[in-house]
């Protein structure tokens, strides 16, 4: 299990990884954890949010956001303000130099992952091609 610590000073808003992460950075934005928090508050349990990669979706590979209690050994694990997100290893390299992000718009509220390796997407923002 590898702990990344939230670099505060980064000159992008919101919390970026201290260490590399694949062959780029992943940045966590303070939305997220700002969400997380509201969760923990809501449900009275602490949750980290995993994000993942999964083959599949109308554009060949798919986000996927999941609600846990507890990392994996292998995960790497952002933290900020004792809330956590987890990514595995083989998701990592799908979101080297992504922001992950929390949106809340008039469509709804949603995490959502900014994506640069991403050629194409899709309209529903979940689905992405290489």
């Amino acid at each position: 299990m590898r702990t990344e610590t939230p670099d505060l000073t980064s000159p992008a808003s919101g919390a970026a990884a201290s260490g590399p992460a694949a062959s780029g950075q992943v940045q966590v934005t303070d939305r997220v954890f700002a969400r997380l928090a509201e969760i923990t508050e809501e449900t009275g349990e602490a949750k980290a949010l995993r994000v993942a990669v999964l083959g599949g979706g109308c554009s060949g590979f798919q986000y996927e956001f999941v609600l846990e209690d507890e990392p994996a050994e292998d995960d790497t694990i952002f933290e900020s303000n004792g809330q956590r997100v987890l990514i595995d290893p083989e998701s990592l390299p799908f979101l080297a130099n992504s922001v992950v992000d929390f949106k809340d718009e008039l469509i709804g509220a949603r995490f959502a992952i900014e994506n640069p390796n991403a050629l194409s997407t899709c309209g529903c923002g979940t689905s992405f091609s290489l």
